[in-house]
């Protein structure tokens, strides 16, 4: 870090950290989305896994193979996605090429989208789930390595 310190870095005309802000916005909303949509695969499904939820809608209480996948969805992205955020705020403060690090952020969350969408929504078989984990799983190991090398 320059003379400035962490100011340069965390300050809205630095590139890396406007996308790294902007791409952590659309992974906030992502994880938002998959609550609703779990809501709406119960909703639809009338499967409500609390006997109280159960209850008021006089169903049994039950779990379904496709509120589950979403369910499963969800819960891989609070498993994955808060990692990067620290991990993309670590490697802000290595002061890397502007290119890279946006390519990284946008990749990630490109395939954070993609996880989400071949696991939940559209069920493409595997390895395309695989692979859109491995390709975020990758990229925040990536960042957290050259952020531990950078401050060794």
């Amino acid at each position: 870090m320059g003379e400035g310190g962490l100011l340069e870095i965390i300050n809205l005309s630095n590139p890396i950290f406007k996308g790294y802000i902007f791409y952590s916005a659309l992974l906030i909303l992502k994880v938002l989305a998959m609550a609703i949509l779990t809501g709406f695969q119960r909703f639809k499904n009338m499967v409500f896994v609390n006997p109280e939820d159960a209850a008021v809608f006089k169903c049994k209480p039950k779990i379904d193979a496709n509120v589950e996948r979403v369910r499963r969805a969800h819960l891989n992205d609070l498993e994955n996605i808060p990692i990067f955020f620290v991990a993309g705020f670590g490697y802000m403060l290595t002061n890397p090429p502007v290119r890279t690090a946006l390519m990284l952020f946008k990749i990630f969350t490109i395939a954070r989208f993609l996880h989400s969408l071949v696991y939940a929504v559209v069920k493409v078989p595997q390895p395309a789930r695989g692979l859109a984990w491995g390709t975020g799983y990758c990229i925040t190991g990536f960042m957290a390595v050259k952020t531990l090398l950078h401050f060794l």
